[in-house]
């Protein structure tokens, strides 16, 4: 087998792959007495067919896999002895590839289109400035926060009148049509006339309503009434409604007990002690925003500096190819231009990694697994699951091929952006916590 190089520009090549029959012959007669080993043909013995009749019906088959087997063979073998760096895989010519006449040919001509990896050559050092920003923690933020923390431990109680964000037990009648004890969240109620309807009354107060305009969403409606969402259409919607009891959701209190709740017994002592907690915790919400914040200006910062060149008409062949189909064209497109800057910044991070001779170690894959799995319980309102069920969720993580790319990424990610962190001068820069959402969002 034959292959010349031809370069189409600076980032790609085109591979021509001549092949002989002398090249393909013992691979198809190999493969032509595995279909005879394997073949049961009426009148022969299995295995016994002759080799011509195998030939006939197997050998148009037989010659494309050997010759499959060879292109990828030599391509592999030529990329790797040239010693040429790429990405993506080896791609059809769509222009220069001749049609192939298998039941005819005896040579053949194949050409193939490769896409050069770009050479990086990125100094990263202190006179690189990136923005650090800063979010002090306010009072407006620490009440907000405490308020938030004791309401999460609170209870309803009852109250007098209904203000905007109480619970309402109320009865509803018209004709012989009586519901008794229906739940009503002032909060779910959109239209503001109805709402100011609610508001101020007290337990046995009445008016009427409209439910269909108080109580928009059918199925919660369907719920209210007690009836099936395709019988609300024959009910008439004005009934009267009658305030029985109001409810109000009332923060816990700050003492030990619901410290000892949120906490840990014995951890909190004191109101001066739950504050500090309060400021650690908002601290540290703050640091993983700004945290965020410098990997993605940095990914900015570095992918701008380094310019990197791509193939790009390329590149949206491969990706077309790999996703076989589940995309078009015109759906690769329109995000391009975000594979383009994820695929830039891979490339840097890859080399950032090599060239700092930085390494993912078994432990930084099981650290990051644990920080996974101890978030998804918590999403699941699972904050303290036992250390056994922890870590036999961390194995399946880590045995999930696509969890565990993810998470190796994650952790490449880290160590690079803290590499950088380390090497460049930062501009510390104070923001609130609104405006660095606004700058992330």
């Amino acid at each position: 087998m034959n292959v010349t190089q031809k370069n189409l520009d600076d980032l790609t090549l085109q591979l021509n792959l001549q092949i002989a029959k002398e090249d393909y012959a013992d691979k198809k007669r190999k493969i032509l007495s595995d279909y005879r080993r394997k073949a049961d043909i009426r009148g022969f013995r299995k295995g016994m067919a002759p080799m011509s009749l195998i030939e006939k019906m197997h050998g148009p088959a037989a010659l494309g896999e050997a010759v499959n087997t060879l292109i990828s063979e030599g391509l592999t073998n030529y990329i790797r002895d040239n010693k040429i760096d790429i990405i993506g895989e080896p791609l059809p010519d769509e222009k220069d590839q001749k049609p192939v006449d298998w039941e005819n040919d005896e040579t053949f001509e194949f050409v193939f289109d490769i896409a050069l990896a770009p050479v990086i050559d990125l100094t990263i050092d202190d006179k690189d400035q990136i923005v650090l920003y800063n979010v002090p923690v306010t009072d407006q933020a620490r009440n907000e926060y405490r308020s938030n923390l004791l309401r999460q431990y609170g209870k309803l109680e009852v109250c007098d009148t209904i203000k905007d964000e109480d619970f309402i037990i109320v009865d509803l009648e018209q004709a012989d049509m009586k519901i008794e004890g229906a739940y009503v969240t002032l909060r779910t109620i959109e239209d503001q006339a109805v709402k100011d309807m609610f508001l101020g009354k007290k337990a046995g107060d009445s008016f009427d309503i409209n439910v269909n305009e108080a109580f928009r969403n059918e199925t919660d409606r369907a719920s209210l009434l007690r009836v099936k969402k395709e019988e609300l259409a024959s009910i008439d919607p004005m009934f009267k409604l009658t305030v029985k009891e109001v409810k109000n959701f009332v923060e816990a209190e700050a003492n030990q007990e619901t410290f000892d709740k949120i906490f840990g017994k014995d951890a909190v002592k004191s109101e001066e002690e739950f504050s500090a907690r309060i400021d650690e915790r908002l601290a540290s919400e703050y640091r993983q925003e700004v945290d965020y914040r410098f990997m993605l200006d940095a990914r900015e910062y570095l992918i701008e500096k380094a310019a990197i060149k791509l193939p790009e008409d390329f590149l949206k062949r491969w990706l077309y190819t790999i996703n076989e189909g589940k995309f078009t064209m015109e759906d690769i497109e329109k995000d391009f231009h975000l594979f383009l800057k994820d695929f830039r910044w891979q490339l840097i991070r890859q080399y950032i990694m090599k060239k700092q001779n930085l390494e993912v170690t078994k432990e930084d894959m099981m650290a990051q697994a644990r920080n996974v799995a101890a978030y998804q319980f918590a999403m699941y309102g699972l904050p303290n699951v036992p250390e056994e069920h922890l870590n036999q969720y961390v194995e399946s993580l880590l045995k999930n091929e696509q969890e565990a790319r993810r998470i190796y990424e994650k952790v490449e990610d880290d160590k690079t952006v803290a590499y950088i962190r380390s090497a460049v001068s930062t501009k510390l820069t104070d923001i609130t916590i609104e405006d660095l959402h606004k700058l992330t969002n």
